[in-house]
């Protein structure tokens, strides 16, 4: 069965940042850290679907939605990320994961969506390995109370995003700049998937897959140069994270001045790869890489993408590029490479209702088209997707932009909370009974 579904993350949309014993995040101190978020904005209320959850499946089952991808609230489950569950954060998502059955919608829950807990982050977040087994403990006690559930589990929600704007170049929370000096994130987040993967397993999930953003890397131009620092762009943002857990091994790191990871222990990557049943891709656009001067710390730079739209984000609008990268996935990993899951796909644009309420987001109804059309045509070349995610359903808190990009196929009235369903989620209706 090919899934249809949204996707949202608990930072973006929840809100109730202290409500019924919920611990702090990263995100909820970073966001309250002047001049880190645009215009001073943070996920305090966002969304409020903490409160309005029932508005929402509401939504999703009249999108005649297969499938919901939401993500957990760690310090919501666990204050301080270890220790005994706070159970009125589980019983939360206990509720609205049995709504969505009752709808005939499958759960797809993601453990892990950047919101780690601050009391872990104050011991070094994931830095320290002992976040990773933390993980897997939180990982248990989830999957003990939802696993006769939830269809689809997911472990890490962009590992590398994390790995690249927390803790290297201080974009997102924690906002450490590390550069090179932050891989001990990417290892130790990939060990904790690892470690989930068998605790969730343990604990009689079903599906169990990771998402990574992926890119198709392109040179700014046929230069020896530009050629070996989109290589090392290749090399850091999408087989870091791809190969560890699709063969077992971390591709060859010289080309960005790595000749070890010393953080890598005996029989870790034995851990990293235990099997999967999907592999979670989420694609916005390829990517443009120029070689970097000496001083710049890496040793490439993006350039920009030329030629093509682009949304109100500024990011090109290249629906062939996920064509492109599903079946180099498929070429480069072959039998490795387990069914494929979009899990995420969407565009921003200033949706402002009209007079009549109604939200003509004209654009985004091309680009989904464009991209589903993409998605058939990798299928075509024998991609095995089994599911596509549209991000998002809501309009919500875009990390460091705050609320001034708007994802959703949703309208969401931040001052009121009011939904209104957009042209782009009617357009979605219909394809979805159609298909």
């Amino acid at each position: 069965m090919f899934l249809w579904g949204t996707a949202t993350a608990s930072y973006q949309i929840e809100g109730a940042a202290t409500a019924d014993g919920k611990g702090p995040s990263i995100w909820d101190t970073f966001s309250h850290q002047p001049g880190r978020i645009k215009d001073g904005q943070t996920g305090d209320l966002a969304c409020d679907h903490y409160h309005r959850w029932t508005e929402d499946v509401a939504l999703l089952a009249d999108l005649g939605a297969d499938s919901y991808r939401f993500s957990l609230s760690w310090p919501r489950i666990q204050p301080d990320g270890r220790g005994a569950v706070n159970r009125a954060g589980l019983d939360f998502y206990d509720r609205l994961v049995d709504a969505l059955c009752e709808c005939g919608i499958v759960p797809a829950a993601t453990l892990f969506h950047w919101d780690l807990p601050q009391a872990l982050e104050d011991e070094g977040g994931w830095l320290n390995r002992n976040t990773s087994g933390y993980f897997a403990e939180y990982a248990a006690k989830v999957a003990d109370r939802l696993s006769d559930r939830v269809g689809l589990w997911i472990t890490l929600n962009e590992p590398f995003v994390h790995m690249a704007y927390g803790y290297a170049l201080g974009l997102h929370a924690p906002g450490r700049t590390l550069l090179i000096d932050a891989l001990p994130a990417a290892h130790h987040q990939l060990l904790g998937h690892g470690l989930a993967v068998q605790a969730l397993r343990a604990h009689g999930a079903g599906q169990v897959l990771i998402t990574n953003n992926c890119t198709p890397v392109r040179p700014a131009s046929d230069s020896p140069a530009d050629l070996a620092a989109a290589g090392a762009y290749d090399t850091l943002h999408n087989r870091l994270f791809n190969d560890p857990v699709l063969t077992g091994s971390y591709p060859d790191m010289s080309g960005l001045g790595v000749s070890s990871m010393p953080f890598v222990l005996d029989g870790d990557l034995d851990v990293i790869a235990a099997p999967l049943d999907g592999l979670g891709v989420n694609y916005y656009n390829p990517t443009l890489i120029a070689a970097a001067g000496p001083a710049a710390g890496l040793p490439f730079e993006a350039a920009e993408l030329t030629g093509h739209p682009r949304t109100g984000f500024g990011w090109p609008v290249v629906p062939d590029g996920l064509r492109e990268l599903l079946v180099s996935l498929k070429e480069g990993y072959g039998e490795k490479l387990p069914p494929i899951y979009v899990t995420e796909n969407g565009c921003s644009y200033p949706d402002v209702p009209g007079a009549d309420g109604v939200v003509e987001d004209l654009d985004r109804i091309d680009y989904l088209d464009a991209h589903i059309q993409a998605v058939d045509a990798a299928m075509a070349q024998g991609v095995d997707v089994r599911g596509y995610y549209v991000w998002s359903l809501l309009d919500n808190f875009e990390w460091a932009e705050g609320f001034t990009q708007r994802f959703g196929l949703v309208h969401v009235d931040f001052a009121s909370g009011r939904r209104t369903p957009k042209a782009s989620y009617h357009w979605l209706k219909r394809h979805i009974a159609g298909r």
